[in-house]
């Protein structure tokens, strides 16, 4: 999702609590920065504010983003030569969306699920020599059988 010029995240919505992907393409990327650095804080004072190294990429710089529960996001990036892009004094601010009870229940149930421990059959494959074992006891009981039948046969004509 694109919500800023050459700002693009891994999702459609950006969700406290949750884990999203950044991928920034603007100014610096555009100018050959070999290294970006992602700044961000929450709220209108930038609380919990943090740099975070971000990847070069064929796409841009990337980056993890673990979001708070804030109203919003601040970001603006910079590079190891100082120069900054904060949208011309203004830094990139992002809606930050409450996490849906019924979707955060989902997701502790879908962890639930794939934390239980479920008993895998196991089958040995027979070696050689029981298969043939087992193939010449099958051959010798349909014998037994066949002429049996036929040994009883005559014994009543």
């Amino acid at each position: 999702m694109e919500l800023v010029k050459n700002i693009f995240f891994d999702t459609d919505k950006i969700v406290e609590n949750s884990e999203i992907k950044v991928t920034y393409a603007g100014f610096l990327f555009q100018n050959g920065s070999q290294d970006v650095i992602a700044h961000l804080g929450y709220g209108e004072d930038w609380e919990n504010s943090q740099d975070i190294t971000m990847e070069k990429t064929a796409l841009g710089f990337q980056a993890i983003i673990n979001v708070e529960s804030a109203e919003k996001l601040n970001l603006c990036f910079r590079n190891s030569n100082g120069e900054w892009d904060n949208n011309n004094g203004n830094n990139y601010r992002f809606a930050i969306e409450k996490q849906d009870l019924e979707e955060a229940n989902i997701e502790v149930e879908k962890e639930k699920k794939e934390t239980i421990d479920v008993p895998i059959a196991v089958y040995k494959t027979p070696s050689w020599g029981e298969l043939i074992k087992k193939t010449f006891n099958n051959f010798i009981n349909y014998i037994t059988k066949l002429f049996g039948k036929n040994v009883e046969n005559t014994n009543n004509d």
